[in-house]
């Protein structure tokens, strides 16, 4: 895990490094070429995982000297790669699995794409062609961002890292930050919420031509947007996703200095514990990290405690102060480049924090498995619509009955739900229209500018029609457009900064591409049994799980008691937040309706909805970043 920089035809400045040296603390590296084109820079901050030797420092050159890498992240099939080379001929002189990266593009080109196993960001240039390429991971695990004019192009692994190029002018991206407001989704398309920064996205691939004398990009998907379809009895679609998963974690453990894992008390990090468990060497024990709120509605702590006195894990726990909050939300901004939708990333910016303080470098997490086995109760009512289209009236009734029997869902409420997900204009999960948050949120979001410039179309729906993905009309469906279209990739943004930010490398053995493509090629049955979401999951850890988490229905991860905090000791500063970015962004909302919707919500006479901190988060990303209208 690694920070990376290269530009074509910029005038070269290590500081476009420098400034994310908090991604790579072992080492750095900083190259100059030269093309038809303009000076080529290659900048590199390692964060020493595999071999930390400085036999792993980059930019990295092959024998030939045609070949330069610079690479951020993991691959975890580096091992069997390096046989396979070595038995074509290859010779390696270090343990990295950078150098198997860098062999593998000098012999296979981008066809080496398909057999990497991993998360990565990497750039290569080819001084003989006087080529640049790059490539990010099927999912989006590892960021590349990219930015450029007539008068040159530059890719990097933060935002912060091209803001001060000439072309970026730190104006917001009114259309995106629409999206964001109003469904909580980013990441979900290739432009971000700075005009003039894009990024790759997930499974994409870049080329740049210099030999015309200016930088000729060319960008194109390597890994398709898809999902297979068949059909497995329970038992053995179970034992295959077990034998998936497992080989999964094996793999995520390949670490020269301390692995762990971020524990949240959920069926999914609780899973990736005790499998980590049962690999462990002889008397060494499993170090996770878990945030907790003693005596909150929040709190996960009795799953916690069962999975640590289950697995045996060496526990290490964080307790996230309300104080704390808005006296580091600046800093967290800044590390995560764009607003974030909901406090929970303070709670996981905490257990990166303690991570570090325990010595863990390399921690694993559960993200990914929602997304790609429904986890999230918004997949019941597709659910429903996919029984209904079928013809499965008795099941669908049966379903509506049993979710109001364990989750209290009344009847009305899902049929409500259900018309949604029926209709033809429907949008999945968390991607709302405008007109709803106009008719229920008091307006905030109807103002002149977000009506012309705003995407009307929601967020998720949009990003799925990019990637040619049809509007989802079942729980498989929406599977699909959750793992390539939506708010994973958002998460996943959110997890590589705040790890990135204390030096840590964050791993996600969930999104090991071939479980993922077990796991989006199954029926709706292996993912939702009546109201249990993600039975697949259940069935195949059943045996491995302490009891009182395979069986848990509800689901928090590393929330904060936020309704508490917003309502109690935080308020002052909510109500300020909010004031603070209406004064910031005068003609961007309604403030008439978002001062309505602070105050029903603070006075409890509304559920407190993530909307808020949205609001206020944005008015901190603005001044932190001077980001315009």
């Amino acid at each position: 895990m690694c920070g990376l920089f290269g530009s074509i035809g910029f005038a070269p400045d290590p500081a476009h490094i420098d400034i994310v040296a908090h991604r790579g603390p072992d080492g750095r590296g900083w190259e100059v070429h030269d093309s038809p084109a303009g000076a080529v820079a290659l900048g590199h901050r390692r964060l020493a995982v595999i071999d930390t030797s400085d036999a792993g420092l980059q930019p990295m050159a092959d024998p030939t000297e045609r070949y330069r890498l610079v690479f951020n992240g993991e691959i975890y099939n580096y091992i069997e790669l390096r046989e396979e080379l070595r038995a074509r001929g290859e010779v390696f002189r270090s343990e990295t699995d950078s150098e198997v990266l860098l062999r593998a593009y000098a012999v296979w080109g981008e066809h080496c794409l398909p057999r990497l196993r991993g998360m990565f960001a990497f750039l290569v240039w080819d001084a003989r062609e006087k080529r640049l390429f790059g490539a990010r991971d099927r999912y989006g695990i590892k960021p590349l961002y990219l930015a450029g004019d007539g008068r040159g192009i530059a890719l990097a692994s933060e935002i912060k890292q091209l803001l001060w190029l000439p072309g970026v002018s730190r104006r917001m991206n009114v259309a995106r930050v629409h999206d964001f407001l109003a469904s909580g989704i980013a990441d979900h398309t290739a432009e971000t919420l700075f005009e003039g920064v894009r990024q790759l996205r997930g499974g994409e691939c870049i080329t740049v031509e210099t030999g015309s004398g200016r930088a000729v990009e060319a960008i194109r998907r390597w890994y398709p947007a898809s999902a297979g379809d068949f059909s497995l009895p329970e038992a053995e679609a179970a034992a295959r996703f077990r034998a998936l998963l497992t080989d999964s974690v094996r793999l995520h453990l390949r670490s020269d200095v301390p692995v762990g894992s971020c524990l949240s008390g959920g069926l999914d990090s609780s899973s990736i514990v005790c499998l980590m468990a049962g690999m462990m060497p002889a008397g060494e024990r499993v170090n996770t990290v878990s945030a907790c709120y003693p005596g909150k509605s929040a709190d996960e702590q009795p799953f916690i405690d069962a999975v640590i006195d289950h697995a045996g894990t060496m526990p290490h726990l964080v307790l996230p102060r309300a104080e704390d909050l808005f006296r580091q939300a600046s800093d967290i901004t800044w590390h995560q480049d764009e607003p974030f939708g909901s406090t929970s990333i303070f709670a996981q910016w905490c257990v990166f924090q303690e991570a570090r303080r325990a010595g863990v470098k390399v921690m694993l997490d559960g993200q990914g498995a929602d997304e790609q086995l429904a986890g999230y109760h918004f997949a019941f009512p597709y659910h429903l619509a996919g029984l209904m289209r079928c013809g499965a009236l008795g099941e669908a009734g049966r379903l509506m009955l049993a979710r109001r029997r364990a989750h209290g869902a009344s009847l009305v409420g899902q049929a409500l739900r259900l018309g949604a997900a029926l209709a033809p204009t429907a949008s999945a999960g968390l991607a709302r229209s405008p007109l709803r948050h106009v008719l229920a949120d008091y307006g905030w979001l109807d103002s002149p500018v977000l009506r012309e410039h705003g995407n009307r179309s929601g967020a998720m729906r949009h990003g799925a029609a990019l990637l040619g993905l049809n509007r989802p009309t079942d729980v498989r469906s929406l599977c699909l457009t959750m793992t390539f279209a939506s708010n994973l990739q958002m998460l996943l943004h959110w997890e590589d900064r705040s790890s990135m930010a204390h030096s840590i490398e964050a791993r996600v053995p969930f999104l090991d591409h071939p479980l993922v493509e077990f796991s989006l090629a199954l029926g709706n049955a292996h993912k939702i049994a009546g109201a249990e979401t993600k039975r697949i999951l259940r069935l195949a850890m059943a045996d491995v799980l302490p009891r009182a988490v395979a069986e848990r229905r509800g689901k928090i991860g590393f929330e904060t008691p936020e309704a508490i905090w917003f309502r109690g000791p935080l308020r002052d500063l909510v109500v300020g937040g909010t004031e603070a970015t209406l004064a910031r962004y005068p003609e961007l909302l309604n403030a008439r309706g978002v001062r309505r919707l602070r105050d029903t919500m603070l006075a409890g006479r509304k559920p407190l909805k993530p909307s808020l901190w949205r609001i206020v988060n944005l008015g901190i990303w603005g001044e932190r970043f001077g980001v315009t209208l």
